[in-house]
């Protein structure tokens, strides 16, 4: 039987954003916590106090609960910069990531990464939700270098445009963290704006 401190029956009853910040932030918790083999549905629903009916009704299952959480996290913590120049944003951008991955999301992302390779589920739910929400920080930079005159139109949508960030991943992946600004700054002189200017 459940304890009252985890009986979603016996608390204040939550709803719309308030619940479903409550159900992320818990499934975030227990991927840093557990890893995400060990992470069940009604453990999420447990630390969220709600029920696992609640859960269902928003995701599907378990891969795309955790993606979407991950996805939040990011959008909540990092904007798009807006300095004035494609190169600055871009550097702002990438530094505000990697800080970001010196944090508890690193520990998250870890886990994610670390599962998508041997489970096909959460690898599948990890490609739609990217596919569909698309590099929306990279594209609003990269927007506004287009119609400044500094960057090659026809590059933005295509896996050119988030090389950046795709090298900054892996950095982190091979690496770890801290990424200091001398790799950021490597990734963007030597290899990225190279790519994307106007010549």
């Amino acid at each position: 039987m459940m304890s009252s401190a985890t009986d979603h029956r016996r608390g204040p009853r939550r709803r719309g954003a308030e619940l479903e910040e409550a159900i992320l932030r818990a499934a975030r918790e227990g991927l840093i916590e557990r890893g995400y083999a060990a992470l069940t549905m009604d453990w999420i629903a447990s630390r969220a106090r709600t029920s696992k009916a609640a859960l269902y009704r928003r995701w599907s299952n378990r891969a795309e609960l955790v993606v979407y959480a991950q996805g939040q996290l990011v959008r909540s913590l990092v904007s798009t910069p807006d300095t004035g120049s494609f190169a600055s944003d871009t550097h702002a951008l990438l530094r505000s990531l990697a800080d970001l991955m010196d944090s508890e999301y690193g520990e998250l992302l870890r886990g994610v990464l670390a599962e998508v390779t041997k489970n096909p589920e959460l690898a599948a739910e990890t490609r739609r939700q990217l596919l569909e929400t698309g590099p929306y920080l990279v594209d609003e930079i990269y927007r506004r270098g287009i119609e400044r005159g500094e960057v090659r139109p026809e590059l933005r949508g295509t896996r050119v445009m988030t090389v950046a960030q795709d090298l900054l991943r892996n950095e982190f992946v091979i690496r770890g963290t801290p990424i200091t600004d001398t790799v950021i700054k490597e990734i963007l002189d030597t290899i990225y704006l190279p790519l994307v200017r106007v010549q």
